[in-house]
């Protein structure tokens, strides 16, 4: 349909899971596209799938807990392309902790990736966007345990409740200069790092998918096809005037209860 014709797009956390979807999504959909994050390996091979595929892509090796890293991974897009339109961030850390356990170093992590990144990333992005006077288009990868999620993931919802509110703010606060920034709540998804995580953290086997799915009530978990749609269509100009919108992007009902 190309919804993002001639689009520049970052997708930070692009080498694998949400991220590396994301980025087949835009290229398909007629964009340029740029995948950061911290394993070249992968993803030297996602740009070199998407090149082969006919699309335009580049790798930027960046960790984004560093929020020096995060801004650069913006000025190595616009020395690559000559401007950003669109950002997606969609690095996440997962790892484990309650109120009880989380140390200083697990907490400072978590805020790292999941809140301070992105926050510099966006500051890059914006500053490019209001220099040339130009529009654009973000959307924050969150999560729906933002609402309050289990008891360990404390240090994980601190940050990504952060975020959620970083996405209004910044939305508010930048929707006279014609960008409009969203969020997802994504709910259980089925990625690479979703499965390491299983198994590191819960002695998951290689059925865990399978006895997931069979709890929740669409019978399957998310799939991060799915969400790559949801966020081209907020990256495009088809989600029109939306702005400052975190939606629930879950099969659980906030304040449903059985």
């Amino acid at each position: 349909m190309g919804l993002l014709d001639d689009k520049v797009v970052l997708v930070n956390g692009g080498t694998q899971g949400v991220g590396a979807a994301v980025a087949r999504a835009a290229v398909r959909e007629g964009a340029a596209v740029a995948v950061s994050g911290r394993r070249p390996g992968a993803g030297e091979a996602l740009v070199a799938e998407l090149s082969a595929a006919g699309g335009k892509a580049v790798y930027v090796r960046a960790d984004l807990a560093d929020a020096g890293q995060a801004k650069a991974s913006v000025a190595r897009v616009v020395d690559a392309y000559g401007r950003i339109d669109c950002l997606v961030n969609s690095a996440g850390l997962t790892a484990r902790g309650t109120l009880l356990d989380t140390t200083p170093e697990l907490f400072d992590a978590h805020i790292a990736v999941n809140l301070k990144g992105p926050f510099f990333a966006m500051q890059a992005a914006v500053a490019d966007m209001t220099a040339r006077g130009a529009s654009g288009t973000i959307v924050n990868v969150i999560t729906s345990s933002a609402h309050g999620g289990q008891p360990f993931l404390a240090p994980y919802v601190a940050a990504k409740a952060g975020l959620a509110g970083l996405t209004r703010n910044a939305a508010h606060a930048h929707r006279w200069d014609r960008i409009r920034i969203n969020g997802l709540n994504i709910g259980w998804t089925a990625t690479e790092g979703e499965d390491a995580t299983q198994r590191a953290f819960h002695g998951a086997g290689d059925d865990w998918r399978e006895r997931a799915a069979a709890r929740l009530p669409m019978g399957r978990l998310g799939q991060p096809e799915d969400i790559a749609d949801f966020v081209v269509f907020l990256l495009s100009e088809r989600s029109g005037v939306v702005t400052g919108s975190v939606i629930d992007w879950d099969q659980n009902v906030l304040g449903g209860l059985d």
